[in-house]
């Protein structure tokens, strides 16, 4: 223990924050993450023109305090389900080297007293341990689901309270004196500067840490409650046996979390329901197996739709191309469903709406007959195709187009990614299917 104290103080130091090692390696790690510039227009490949001397002026500026946070660039990211915008800040690159430095040197000190439900944002944890520790709770028999949203959490988080929370892990004043000016660094936007009295930009390197030591909070009330829950940032689900006990739940901690940590429950997102009618990270808990949300297939599938657009002469190789690129991200993540059949449903979607553009391309019903023949399809079947009378989305999906455009020519003369093929350890068979509610 008295090791441990030691280190703590060692490492919670201005001094350990500002040596050239430290921010050396901040900047490693701002570089890998790469990043628009800030309000200053000064790229990182200009930062690392002049590293050591950039990093001394820094740090003299640090230890002498002539520094003085800029304002960060107000950028708006429309959110995935298309429903508005999500606001993040963009530091320059010298605050973001700063920020990365506290991180890296108080992030050891204080995320081992974090609770162990705890996933979001943490060293070697990730959405794929949160889901599954869900399932497993689900699977024990508390299938019913208190599912709380907080309304613009990271606009409202309370300075003084963070501060004062960070004062249990750093001794050293100077720390919490430059975060909380980091906190009040200001947003410059198209309307010009504000200073935000609450709140912690989204875009920072330091943001998500502070958000957890807000959030640290909530999950010690919840384990003083003996309840079980599972939370990756802001995104918090709990679980409980009966929707009495799910309906009494949210109701003591909507006081709680407005009271307590001054932070606001949207009422219109938050609610009680059964694990299989709740979205946690995208995924959903069905009879105690994890799928895809139904949310998350519909997005994406208005994703496929917006990357393969009618009336677009692109080459079918550049279309791939993008969807590709899309995709593997899209699957890389999802793959933790146990159900393949559902990636296997986006890559035919992605098929049909290709299917459908190549129907589409040869506008007379007789040059249509004349391709199919062309691409192997014998005359009767390629004949019934062509004059069948269906519309071009019907068409897509019939024999004659499917054999003309086979699974086949997708993957080999296309270059189609296919990940439902993969045959991972923790899937079912891929003819097993899950109805989502």
């Amino acid at each position: 223990m008295r090791e441990q104290l030691e280190f703590q103080f060692h490492e919670a130091s201005l001094e350990e924050i500002c040596k050239l090692e430290i921010l050396t390696r901040a900047f490693r790690s701002v570089k890998r993450n790469k990043g628009a510039p800030g309000i200053d227009d000064k790229t990182i490949k200009e930062y690392d023109n002049n590293l050591q001397e950039e990093l001394e002026e820094l740090r003299q500026e640090v230890l002498n305090w002539t520094y003085k946070p800029t304002p960060v660039k107000r950028i708006e990211i429309p959110k995935p389900d298309g429903k508005g915008v999500r606001l993040l800040g963009i530091p320059i690159v010298k605050d973001r080297i700063l920020h990365m430095a506290i991180k890296m040197v108080i992030e050891p000190i204080i995320d081992p007293t974090f609770s162990d439900n705890s996933y979001g944002f943490r060293p070697n944890r990730n959405q794929r341990q949160a889901v599954e520790s869900a399932q497993r709770i689900v699977q024990s028999g508390k299938e019913h689901v208190v599912d709380i949203d907080l309304s613009k959490f990271f606009d409202r988080i309370n300075h003084d309270k963070l501060i004062h929370n960070l004062q249990t892990y750093i001794k050293d004043k100077r720390i919490l004196r430059l975060i909380g000016m980091i906190l009040r660094s200001g947003i410059m936007s198209a309307e010009g500067l504000t200073v935000p009295r609450k709140g912690s930009v989204q875009g920072s390197p330091l943001s998500p840490l502070l958000s957890n030591v807000v959030l640290d909070e909530l999950d010690k009330e919840l384990e003083k409650r003996d309840l079980e829950f599972c939370r990756y940032a802001d995104d918090c689900n709990i679980f409980v046996k009966t929707p009495r006990a799910a309906e009494r739940v949210l109701k003591s901690l909507k006081k709680f979390i407005e009271k307590k940590l001054k932070l606001k429950v949207n009422d219109k997102k938050s609610k009680t329901a059964k694990s299989d009618k709740v979205k946690f990270l995208g995924m959903t808990i069905v009879k105690g197996t994890i799928a895809i949300s139904k949310k998350a297939i519909q997005v994406a599938m208005e994703m496929v739709k917006e990357l393969t657009p009618r009336g677009t002469h692109l080459p079918i190789e550049k279309t791939m191309k993008t969807i590709n690129e899309w995709y593997q991200g899209w699957a890389t993540y999802f793959k933790m469903t146990q159900y393949p059949s559902q990636l296997r449903k986006i890559e035919a979607h992605i098929r049909r709406r290709l299917r459908a553009r190549f129907v589409r391309q040869q506008k007379k019903r007789r040059h249509l007959f004349n391709k199919l023949k062309k691409l192997g399809v014998n005359k009767s079947l390629a004949k019934k195709t062509a004059y069948s009378g269906y519309k071009t989305w019907a068409m897509s999906h019939t024999r004659g187009v499917e054999k003309a455009y086979s699974v086949k020519d997708f993957i080999e003369k296309f270059g189609q990614k296919i990940f439902s093929d993969k045959e991972l350890e923790h899937w079912f068979r891929i003819e097993k299917w899950v109805k989502l509610t």
